[in-house]
């Protein structure tokens, strides 16, 4: 797994003592919000599976967990274009503020990278939420591409983040195109939507945050940076922007389409 680390974190502002206050306040929010929103969706889950598809409950209480979370981390959501119903979306990934961001906009299930499954409290709620971890090693490859094929097929929407890391949010890496091989799979390439989503966070004019405050990348230390965000972050955006979906069958190879994704993705960094 490689971190990217090409900048040096951020020099931030001094933290004022109404910072401090919001901040302890948003963490207690957020941690009891957690709570009690996990609690409901591990209910629903369980009942879902005595009762059928009926039970759709918890997909609501998880996003109303996204959109709380969200305006607690002092961000409003901007959405530009509309997410196609089921296939798979290919974005940029600068921080863990994307996971409510994005399903702050739809039910969505993140594939990530194993190690987040061992993640102080963040493990615990992305695999309760049905995320798909995903092992880099070229020994389990074909079965890794297994399970995300039959993901596609029972017409779930699936989000990925093939940059294979998180940066300062002001760039997008090349996106790797092995997890692009899922797609290219029979004919399943012939119905199947790829979409690709940008996005970006701008803190609020005149907060003297720096462009790339928002972005958690190599060494910052999460807890760290969660505080960060609570306790200084007010009037910011989260834009979500979802552009024109293709099919990988235009395509001559994985390659050439993971090429494409991130072309589109990096230029919706930069549209006004």
């Amino acid at each position: 797994m490689n971190t990217w680390n090409a900048e040096h974190p951020p020099e931030l502002p001094p933290l004022t003592v109404g910072g401090r206050i919001a901040g302890i306040l948003r963490m207690t929010a957020f941690i009891l919000l957690t709570a009690v929103i996990l609690a409901i969706f591990v209910t629903g889950r369980a009942l879902r599976g005595w009762l059928g598809h009926r039970i759709t409950f918890h997909f609501l209480a998880a996003q109303l967990w996204s959109r709380a979370g969200l305006w607690l981390t002092g961000l409003r959501l901007v959405v530009r274009g509309k997410p196609v119903e089921s296939g798979a979306l290919v974005s940029n990934h600068s921080t863990w503020a994307d996971i409510l961001t994005l399903r702050s906009v739809k039910l969505m299930y993140f594939v990530a990278k194993a190690e987040v499954r061992s993640w102080p409290a963040v493990g615990v709620i992305t695999t309760v939420t049905g995320t798909v971890f995903i092992e880099r090693k070229r020994s389990q490859a074909k079965q890794q591409e297994q399970v995300l094929r039959e993901r596609l097929a029972a017409r779930q929407l699936l989000i990925f983040f093939p940059e294979g890391t998180s940066t300062d949010g002001l760039r997008v890496l090349p996106f790797k195109s092995s997890l692009f091989a899922a797609f290219f799979h029979d004919h399943q390439g012939a119905d199947l939507w790829i979409q690709p989503v940008t996005v970006r966070y701008l803190p609020a004019a005149g907060s003297g945050l720096p462009a790339s405050f928002y972005g958690w990348w190599g060494d910052m230390d999460l807890g760290g940076h969660i505080w960060a965000v609570m306790s200084r972050s007010f009037g910011g955006r989260a834009e979500v922007i979802f552009h024109q979906p293709v099919k990988p069958q235009s395509f001559p190879d994985r390659k050439a389409l993971a090429e494409h994704c991130t072309a589109v993705v990096a230029r919706g960094l930069t549209e006004g």
